[in-house]
């Protein structure tokens, strides 16, 4: 397993509440939040990228500053959240290198790309406390891999030369050629493999898809070792993730990553409208995430540990 360095590990901190627990707030969509604020492409497509850097800074300034850290990406929200004083001082910032969908190739398997001139320098001339990379992958399927686990290996060490915190996140996908039904009953190993690949090429903080059940994130949490995980909203309804938060945590996740299950109903191209939502609706919420992650976190990991100790007196 790959060890955060101690500049790492500072960065790692930081994107940590006092309780240790990471609780990063995600709003570096930008393809899927257009599709939130219009329904219509045309109408998606006329939506600048200003547009989306306001509603970002509004995320940034109402939910994220009441968390441990915020997640953006290098397009719309960055450096104005530093230069224009939104962020606060106290609040951790994580850069996105993933562009904005994703290339398919002849076989139909999703190729993930980078954003256009970002790598670990450039973040780190941002202000940035680290970088988040994703890509998609198909465990089951070597060949769809290759392009992406690529990728992966040039950002960690492009990240590890910096020594500069990286976070790992993957998503997999549901292949043409199968069923929901198929694809469902096989996301559990999908997202089990698709853990094991990124551990295999030196990732030291995971971001992952909610694996199903508590036992399948115990699984991960035995696989992942003393690499922490957090957990990902993916879009779900807001007691739906917290039912998987619950899961995760009390099985030893390390923390959460939540965007849309938090504010997807709230952003609107009418700030005032963004910001109240925001306020009344995203701010509860991120209160009920907070205490579901303050009841498990310290147990799990004391249960983590015991555990461990009592392997290695074995």
């Amino acid at each position: 397993m790959s060890k955060l360095s101690t500049s790492e590990l500072r960065g790692y901190q930081q994107i940590c509440g006092q309780n240790g627990a990471m609780l990063v707030i995600a709003c570096d969509q930008r393809g899927g939040m257009r599709t939130l604020l219009a329904s219509d492409p045309q109408q998606q497509a006329s939506i600048s990228e200003k547009q989306l850097g306001l509603i970002k800074a509004d995320i940034t300034q109402y939910l994220a500053s009441k968390a441990s850290c915020v997640l953006v990406d290098p397009v719309c929200a960055v450096p104005q959240l530093v230069d224009d004083g939104i962020i606060a001082r106290d609040t951790a910032l994580l850069i996105g290198l993933d562009a904005s969908g994703w290339d398919t190739s002849a076989q139909g398997y999703r190729l993930s790309r980078l954003a256009k001139d970002v790598d670990a320098r450039r973040v780190r001339e941002l202000g940035a406390t680290g970088g988040k990379i994703m890509v998609y992958l198909r465990s089951d399927k070597p060949e769809a891999n290759r392009h992406n686990i690529e990728i992966l290996h040039k950002c960690i060490k492009d990240f590890s030369g910096e020594d500069l915190l990286l976070v790992v996140e993957f998503l997999t996908y549901k292949l043409d050629s199968e069923t929901d039904e198929e694809y469902k009953a096989k996301v559990p190993e999908l997202i089990y493999g698709g853990t094991q690949i990124c551990l295999e090429a030196g990732a030291k903080v995971l971001k992952l898809p909610y694996p199903g059940s508590k036992q399948a994130c115990a699984d991960i949490t035995k696989l992942a070792g003393d690499v922490p995980w957090a957990v990902l909203s993916a879009g779900v309804d807001h007691a739906t993730f917290l039912k998987q938060v619950e899961d995760a945590m009390s099985t030893g996740a390390s923390g959460v990553i939540a965007g849309r299950s938090l504010w997807k109903d709230c952003i609107s191209l009418d700030h005032a409208t963004t910001r109240n939502k925001l306020e009344t609706v995203a701010v509860p919420r991120l209160k009920e995430l907070q205490a579901v992650i303050q009841q498990y976190y310290k147990a799990a990991q004391k249960g983590k540990n015991a555990s461990t100790e009592q392997v290695e007196h074995v």
